[in-house]
């Protein structure tokens, strides 16, 4: 019933805008736009996304062009699938496409307009910006508190070595997930926010999972603006309750603490969220606790999400290689030797291990569209026109599979940045996980210091097999779509606590 009011809505919408359409369309016109795929009547190119678009949408581009017109519904959208495109958005025009169009779903909880990755450019953005730059992920911030990051990850060792000593399985997605959460809380809170054991554990990742999820799935209010109020697919509805459950907690963990500010004697923590704290008191014109709190649900959820699952890929693809996983070890016994911890200090030292990251991202960006950019006005490359209020996808996981930038590109080789000066700061536009430009993501210093420390130190730590003797050439590689880019198959693996002869 609900589908069937669905499409009614739907077409009673084109039927309205086809009468808008003979206003405008001598202006549309005049105006070359990218070539793409004919659009149907009504539904424009929705059928031609399926349940994977970043796969529909790279075949779709091998076909018409790296800079390619899809009418999705009512709304115009471009897809961006090679390097010099890219670098047109992100760097030349970058101006033109720093805002970002609305998904429905983000705008549960007023998210679209306090989460710093939504918001347009503004005072606020700024504010937002400069928090996360100063306070957050400077270099000085980061290593003052790299002895937490050490203690975290050597907690994970600790647990995956029970694991090795009773043969147990390891998820190792759910491991490095406690391990980002605990870390995140710990730099904001002092505290562990989830014992990998406890009820909270399990449901704080389930609504990560379910966010990251629901904000990258198909939504026909996306692309039928008419038919938001109805939210045909409840997937704002779900939102809510999951953006609510965290913001609740952040929430108490804030009042918390200003409780305890008030206590007599009480002394500072002089962890970041006493820090925030501190910016509210002195600058309540320009942020609130609100904001603060969606900047830190955004810390939260995509800091946590996004590095946990690109370590996972980068786990099943060295189980799938066991010779690309004897030379990281191999470089990590001469570098570091056996049975010594691993410091990030350490990781410069490492160009193998710093490889295999890089082909990481390069065959599975976390996200895997980017964020979705908006035209703030009509922008010409190369004779063809970008129209003032289309959306822009960044087709990330199309670039790094593109056979004119990359040599044999659907294989994991990392050798093929040994020796190369291509980095996934924004600026190497053939390897843009983290976006680039004025709106590249500022947790990209956090998120690398992590993820090469959780991979060097279970790779150092432990040799691993593919659980009930699976085969490596088995490893199931298929991905689940949403905001960001899962393993539709955990991964699980046992490890084997390496022997250290004299």
């Amino acid at each position: 019933m609900e589908f069937l009011l669905s499409i009614l809505c739907i077409i009673l919408t084109w039927i309205f805008v086809q009468a808008l359409r003979s206003i405008t369309r001598g202006k549309t016109r005049s105006r070359k736009l990218p070539p793409g795929p004919k659009p149907l009547p009504i539904i424009g190119n929705l059928h031609q996304l399926g349940n994977k678009p970043h796969k529909s949408l790279a075949e779709l581009a091998e076909i018409h062009g790296p800079l390619m017109t899809m009418k999705l519904g009512q709304v115009t959208t471009i897809v961006v699938s090679s390097a010099a495109m890219a670098k047109e958005i992100l760097q030349t025009h970058d101006q033109n496409f720093s805002n970002r169009a609305i998904p429905d779903a983000i705008r549960a909880q007023q998210h679209d307009v306090n989460a710093l990755p939504w918001i347009p450019v503004s005072k606020l953005w700024r504010t937002l910006r400069k928090i996360c730059n100063i306070q957050l992920f400077s270099t000085k911030i980061l290593d003052n508190n790299q002895n937490l990051r050490q203690r975290k990850v050597q907690e994970l060792v600790a647990d995956v070595h029970k694991s090795s000593l009773t043969g147990e399985a390891v998820d190792m997605g759910s491991a490095a997930f406690t391990t980002t959460v605990n870390l995140m809380s710990n730099t904001v809170f002092s505290i562990d926010l989830t014992d990998p054991s406890s009820d909270m554990a399990a449901e704080f990742r389930e609504s990560v999972m379910k966010i990251m999820e629901g904000a990258g799935k198909p939504n026909l209010g996306d692309y039928f603006p008419l038919l938001r109020k109805i939210d045909p697919h409840g997937i704002r509805r779900s939102m809510t309750i999951h953006f609510g459950k965290i913001l609740d907690v952040l929430d108490r963990m804030m009042n918390e603490r200003l409780q305890f500010r008030k206590l007599p004697g009480s002394s500072r923590k002089n962890d970041v969220l006493d820090t925030l704290l501190d910016i509210i008191e002195e600058n309540s014109e320009e942020i609130n606790k609100f904001q603060i709190q969606h900047l830190l649900l955004v810390l939260f959820v995509a800091g946590t999400d996004t590095t946990a699952s690109t370590f996972q890929w980068a786990m099943a693809e060295l189980l799938r290689k066991p010779e690309i996983l004897s030379k990281a070890r191999a470089e990590l016994e001469k570098i570091i030797g056996i049975g010594n911890p691993i410091e990030e200090s350490d990781i410069a030292r490492l160009p193998y291990l710093q490889a295999i990251v890089k082909e990481t991202f390069r065959l599975h960006p976390a996200l895997p569209l980017l964020l979705p950019r908006k035209a703030e006005a009509d922008v010409e490359i190369g004779g063809i026109v970008i129209p003032k209020g289309a959306q822009l996808f960044i087709n990330a996981w199309a670039i790094g599979r593109d056979p004119s930038t990359w040599d044999d590109p659907n294989s994991f080789n990392p050798e093929r940045f040994l020796g190369s000066e291509m980095d996934v700061k924004g600026t190497s536009f053939g390897l843009i996980p983290f976006g680039g430009g004025r709106r590249i993501c500022p947790g990209l210093p956090l998120a690398t210091r992590m993820l090469y420390l959780m991979l060097a130190s279970l790779i150092h730590s432990f040799d691993w097999k593919l659980e009930d003797g699976i085969k490596p050439e088995d490893v199931n590689m298929e991905d689940k779509f949403g905001i960001s880019l899962e393993m539709a198959q955990p991964l699980r693996a046992v490890p084997v606590t390496v022997t250290v002869t004299v």
